[in-house]
């Protein structure tokens, strides 16, 4: 039998008060974690380990300002793939950048509830968990040229998944979604988009996502939207004409394109994102915010984007029908919408009465298994005559 304790997930908690960290320690430990306390940088240099699964990490230390500790932890081979959770009594907004930009995976100013530092906690380590790309497992330079490989080779294949608007049943538009043809640990979508953010070839994988993506589309989507993933760094990047070109050497008219914003990396420049984004909509382009409703980044990126397109997260869908706390954020979420003309999409559609649901909270639009799933193979007839059982 294995021993219990050798499953409950490492926590290293990195506070110069003695009161708070025992406090959180005690909390933390009667939900099954097991805490390290370290009072200092220096001390929590000292602790950290392989075996450590997540960093709570306090922003005034004795010894080192706590954005320092940060960096360090991320600039060091052995614990940058350890989730950190900046935890503080500022509530600067400038405090709250530099520590994400830093690396940091959240961000919570103190004091908060209990029960959400747990929820983000698992949340953290949800996304950032994948050991296949911890050196400890496969060497950086392999994932490198497996990363290359895939460029140059352009081993990837759009798959589309339907999106309809719901009363009436009708198709509105087609997500990219993409696939590596790869037999490794990138043949992971997020894994590989993780790896190629981490290693400098985001854009470039990206926009190779899009040029196939739009190639294999472009005929079919003449009065229907496209939606595609866009990380905020394309958009602050320089290379708006290249990524007008994609659309143009196609016929594909920007108004019929949905740039979704998501949040595999942050804001960093508002200042030249808001140019960016101006620039993007005076050509046609139109914008999404992703995963609404699952976390604070979502709603700070609609009130710095005001998009065109929300989408609500998959996550406030599923148990729908069960769940009346769920229906209620919906319901606000398309109070918003209606409010300001923006479109609403519920992702992640798994059963009728989740459709039916939405149908009287009166979402506007939705995809998931249960409508349609992803395919690379188009075809418009089929998607366009749906029937529900």
């Amino acid at each position: 039998m294995i021993d219990a304790a050798i499953q409950k997930k490492q926590v290293l908690l990195v506070d110069d008060d003695n009161n708070v960290s025992q406090m959180l320690k005690l909390l933390l430990e009667t939900r099954g974690y097991e805490v390290e306390i370290a009072h200092s940088g220096q001390d929590a240099f000292r602790k950290i380990n392989s075996g450590v699964d997540i960093i709570l990490l306090d922003l005034i230390l004795p010894d080192l300002d706590g954005f320092e500790v940060c960096r360090r932890f991320k600039q060091n081979r052995e614990s940058r793939h350890i989730p950190i959770i900046i935890l503080s009594a500022k509530y600067l907004f400038e405090d709250k950048v530099e520590g994400l930009y830093l690396g940091a995976d959240d961000y919570l100013t103190k004091p908060f509830e209990h029960e959400e530092l747990v929820a983000r906690m698992e949340a953290v380590m949800r996304r950032g968990g994948f050991p296949e790309l911890d050196p400890q497992h496969v060497k950086e330079e392999d994932v490198v040229l497996e990363l290359r490989k895939i460029l140059d080779q352009e081993l990837i294949i759009p798959f589309f998944q339907p999106i309809y608007f719901l009363r009436p049943l009708k198709l509105f538009g087609l997500e990219v979604l993409t696939r590596p043809v790869i037999n490794s640990a990138l043949s992971n979508p997020e894994l590989l988009f993780r790896a190629a953010l981490k290693y400098g070839v985001y854009n470039e994988l990206e926009i190779l996502c899009w040029r196939k993506a739009v190639k294999h589309v472009a005929q079919h989507i003449t009065d229907r939207k496209l939606f595609l993933n866009c990380n905020p760094y394309l958009v602050e990047g320089p290379r708006f004409f290249m990524i007008k070109s994609i659309f143009e050497e196609h016929h594909v008219s920007p108004s019929n394109v949905v740039l979704e914003i998501t949040e595999r990396s942050r804001i960093t420049n508002y200042k030249l994102f808001y140019e960016h984004l101006k620039k993007y909509r005076e050509c046609g382009f139109r914008f999404a915010v992703d995963d609404v409703g699952g976390g604070f980044a979502s709603l700070e990126s609609i009130v710095e984007t005001k998009p065109e397109v929300v989408k609500i997260d998959r996550h406030i869908v599923c148990d729908l029908d069960t769940d009346p706390f769920k229906r209620s954020i919906i319901k606000f979420i398309v109070s918003f919408c209606k409010e300001n003309n923006i479109i609403s999409i519920a992702e992640g559609i798994e059963t009728r009465r989740e459709l039916d649901i939405l149908n009287e909270l009166g979402v506007d639009a939705g995809q998931g298994y249960f409508l349609y799933r992803p395919t690379s193979e188009l075809n418009m007839q089929a998607m366009s005559q749906i029937f529900l059982k």
